[in-house]
């Protein structure tokens, strides 16, 4: 029997190492999903076809994953308050709102995705070379997209009751199955974009049922009912309340990006194919960046349901400590050997050299990120919704459509890609620059208390 874990008393670090260990470890499986497609896609189809698994078509599924579980996320905050408050019948009550939630949100996001498919990627300039394989990657992974919803919506569910083991053991599972399916269909049978679609599809509809599974018969303080699936009005309005700006700041990020992709796409296709390599082996460093806001989002969402303003501050010290010192270790790793784990996806030299001028543009700015992150995340458990929002909404999306359409509107790829970085320094400065003054006045507060 699963134990009922707690996240307002004990260690700090050893409860966020303990808990975000295991979320990394998921993330990274869950990436592998896309990054096996794109490194057998790469080796047993062409720099061709792995242009087309990422490119346009991997900026679209972005951006309607990330505003999903930007919205998501809301359901996590709720559900980690009402947890640490020990609310039961709360807690069951978010738990069903959630999870039909995320049915009825990935059948909306399919149909709409599978029909709006083509146009987005040619309102993206995809190169006419790409847009058979890419359209027929895109179809396929939003057609299926009810199944990552639900495992993702799933597991957030879980972790805001601090267990982030067992998604973690479903994942490995469903990966090695994704690779295997991966082999066969596009190595073995030389099926292509098409292939490695469908495998992934299959494999995450394996782990939405196992996840599924979990919540129904094993998790403590909560048990999945489909007899009481529905949508309770005044939990889906919090939800919303809290998850709306989280899914439209996280989504400025994708906007952002395919408004890039656009401009990468009239490049050429090593151009694009750097721009799709570096991005699978940047991902590492996003899923670290996951797991760390995660693991604060749970945290600050359980001890702000347990009045623990001072273990708050604590946590957040920590975990930005952390993250910060492993941008800086990843920044160098990648400068120096990336053109290891480049090499995965194209034997091409020269795409190879591009994707090592980007690391070395963007890879230094990792800490600086991080910052901005562990900030939003934790405003974002306290309710603060609107902060981080405002802040991608400017730092984010409209400075790189100025950068991009006004300020290089012809620029090179380096002058392009340039945006990445210095838009990451406005959002920091902005969201670090709210937390601390919010700080301020919280301590104020307490210190204007009379004492009893």
């Amino acid at each position: 029997m699963k134990k009922e874990i707690t996240m307002t008393e004990g260690s700090i670090v050893k409860q966020i190492l303990g808990f975000f260990f295991p979320i990394l470890i998921g993330v990274f499986f869950q990436q592998l999903y896309n990054t096996v497609d794109a490194a057998i896609v790469g080796q047993f189809a062409g720099k061709k076809a792995l242009a087309g698994v990422g490119g346009s078509s991997g900026q679209i599924l972005n951006f309607l994953f990330s505003f999903f579980m930007g919205l998501s996320s809301g359901a996590t905050v709720i559900i980690a308050q009402h947890y640490g408050a020990r609310e039961e019948k709360k807690v069951d009550v978010a738990l069903h709102t959630a999870y039909t939630f995320g049915i009825i949100g990935g059948i909306f996001l399919g149909v709409a995705g599978v029909l709006t498919a083509k146009p987005f990627l040619m309102l993206l300039k995809t190169p006419k070379g790409l847009m058979a394989d890419s359209t027929t990657y895109c179809r396929i992974l939003l057609g299926g997209i009810v199944f990552a919803l639900i495992y993702n919506m799933s597991t957030g569910i879980l972790r805001a009751a601090g267990d982030s083991r067992r998604p973690l053991y479903i994942l490995i599972a469903c990966c090695a199955v994704n690779s295997v399916l991966d082999v066969v269909f596009v190595a073995v049978l030389k099926m292509g974009v098409f292939g490695a679609a469908v495998a992934t599809v299959v494999s995450q509809a394996f782990s939405a049922f196992l996840v599924t599974w979990l919540l129904m018969k094993h998790t403590v303080g909560m048990k999945l009912d489909f007899r009481k699936l529905g949508i309770d009005g005044k939990t889906m309005g919090r939800i919303i309340h809290i998850g709306l700006p989280a899914a439209i700041g996280g989504s400025m990020f994708a906007v952002a990006n395919m408004l890039v992709q656009s401009t990468v796409n009239a490049m050429g296709i090593n151009t694009v194919a750097a721009w799709t390599a570096y991005g699978k082996v940047d991902a590492f460093w996003w899923m670290i960046n996951q797991a760390y806001a995660t693991a604060i989002t749970t945290f600050v969402g359980q001890n702000f349901g347990a009045g623990r303003y001072d273990r708050i501050r604590r946590g957040v010290r920590t975990v930005l400590i952390m993250e910060m010192a492993t941008g800086a270790v990843l920044s160098f790793l990648f400068i120096n050997f990336g053109r290891i784990p480049l090499g995965l996806f194209t034997k091409d030299t020269k795409v190879v050299d591009i994707g090592i001028s980007i690391a070395r543009l963007l890879t230094p700015f990792y800490a600086v990120f991080a910052v901005s992150e562990i900030m939003g995340a934790t405003l974002r458990a306290e309710n603060r919704v609107m902060v981080s929002t405002i802040a991608n909404l400017i730092g984010i999306c409209v400075f790189r459509i100025i950068w991009v359409k006004l300020i290089y509107p012809d620029g090179k790829f380096l002058q392009i890609m340039a945006c990445y970085p210095i838009s990451w320094c406005l959002i920091t400065l902005f969201t670090g620059g709210y937390y601390v003054l919010m700080q301020r006045k919280i301590l104020r507060s307490q210190a204007a208390r009379p004492t009893t």
